[in-house]
């Protein structure tokens, strides 16, 4: 089991780790993105859906609604931005716990989350705390899988299931000469079904969890992510001593 936890945020990388990673990593966002809106009424790994709403509220006069959006956009700005800066730190310093580190900063801030209730005061601040949370995850397995998964939301995920699902279903006849016949790639269209499943879930369960426990729910998705990496960190802080 230490073998395993630690090679999924470890500095050496494998494609069984990359996609074992985004795996827990697509069911804590559907769960935090399910927690965000039992909380606050508003999911907010969906940039897409604050962007447009950002526009709709413009045109429609809400000045504070269109405010609301533009600092939920900029904390998921902030968040991949901090998530950037912790993993490039931590390639200088040659540290095995390069992708760690902002997943257990994530952790941190789950537990936040969780207290937000005595912590925080009003919607405002638990938003933008949920949006850079989602920046922080998004970036990390964006950066480890060079920009080919996400994890905090679906459509691109989507998209891409749809593309390889039509080239299952593409009727190769006979091909020019040099053409290669159109094939899809079967463990990518599994994958991609299976982090599509996963988000589902970590929403549904995310739902009944925090629906019986508010926002406390958040530190069962904290615990384990900060198992992942704690390993790792245990290896560099050794490493130095």
């Amino acid at each position: 089991m230490k073998a395993y936890l630690t090679r999924l945020t470890h500095s050496e990388r494998s494609e069984s780790s990359d996609r074992d990673l985004a795996l827990y990593l697509t069911f804590i966002a559907g769960a935090a993105n399910a927690g965000g809106f039992m909380a606050v009424g508003q999911y907010t790994s969906h940039m897409s859906g604050i962007v447009s709403s950002m526009a709709d509220t413009l045109v429609l006069g809400h000045g504070t609604l269109f405010l609301t959006g533009l600092f939920a956009v900029f904390c998921f700005i902030l968040g991949a931005a901090a998530s950037a800066i912790l993993i490039n730190w931590g390639r200088r310093k040659e540290l095995r716990s390069v992708y760690a580190l902002p997943l257990a900063a994530e952790a941190c801030l789950l537990v936040v989350f969780g207290f937000s209730g005595l912590m925080l005061s009003g919607n405002l601040p638990i938003i933008g705390l949920l949006c850079f949370i989602m920046g922080l995850q998004n970036a990390v397995i964006t950066k480890i899988s060079g920009a080919r998964i996400r994890t905090t939301h679906i459509t691109g995920l989507v998209t891409d299931a749809g593309i390889e699902f039509g080239k299952l279903l593409y009727w190769n006849r006979t091909s020019p000469p040099g053409r290669s016949p159109v094939d899809a790639d079967r463990e990518k269209l599994k994958l991609l079904c299976t982090m599509i499943a996963l988000f589902f879930t970590g929403g549904v369960s995310g739902a009944v969890v925090f629906t019986q426990f508010g926002t406390a729910a958040a530190l069962f998705l904290a615990v384990p992510l900060a198992a992942l990496t704690l390993f790792p960190l245990l290896e560099d802080f050794s490493a130095r001593k």
